[in-house]
């Protein structure tokens, strides 16, 4: 089981606010056990990634509408409307009906009909779990190669700076 504390969560994400930290802590920590994300380098990326990707917990939903992915094939993206029905959500964004299939499935909830469950505080992170573990990225973290788990979850390098501050904040928080 993790050992990080609220506290801890706290003084990594000083932009979010207390009280949504702890209803999220005890999601975050049970998702962190159930995916083997349980090294301090397994949690210190795990983090620092879904600090960035939800503007420091702030949104479970993209900001944008969704009319960009659109006609997105690659992402499963076939039906008029997909684009906004499947724009990211959850901690670690997930995006497209090929993804919102798979996670569901695998969590045992439909989110093909009910995509905005994944705006649950406990869906929110267990989809970041799934992601994470569906994606082998334990491998990344345990290679400490940033990089590479910033490249699977965003599909490039937006906002690498920021993502490399938070990890950096995080281990300073973790390994004090």
């Amino acid at each position: 089981m993790p050992a990080i504390t609220v506290e801890q969560l706290m003084k990594m994400a000083p932009y979010a606010s207390s009280e949504r930290i702890k209803r999220l802590y005890p999601h975050l920590i049970l998702t962190m056990a159930e995916y083997d994300i349980t090294t301090p380098l397994r949690e210190t990326h795990f983090l620092s990634q879904l600090i960035h990707e939800s503007g420091s917990f702030h949104y479970v939903e993209e900001i944008d509408a969704g009319d960009y992915l659109e006609g997105r094939t690659d992402i499963g993206n076939t039906e008029p409307g997909d684009g906004r029905r499947y724009k990211g959500r959850g901690l670690i964004q997930i995006t497209g009906r090929t993804n919102y299939d798979a996670c569901g499935q695998d969590l045992g909830v439909d989110l093909l009909n009910n995509p905005a469950l994944l705006t649950n505080d406990d869906l929110a992170c267990l989809s970041a779990g799934w992601f994470w573990q569906k994606n082998n990225l334990n491998q990344f973290a345990d290679a400490d190669d940033v990089e590479m788990v910033t490249r699977t979850i965003n599909g490039g390098l937006n906002g690498f700076a920021e993502r490399q501050s938070y990890l950096a904040i995080a281990k300073e928080v973790l390994y004090a």
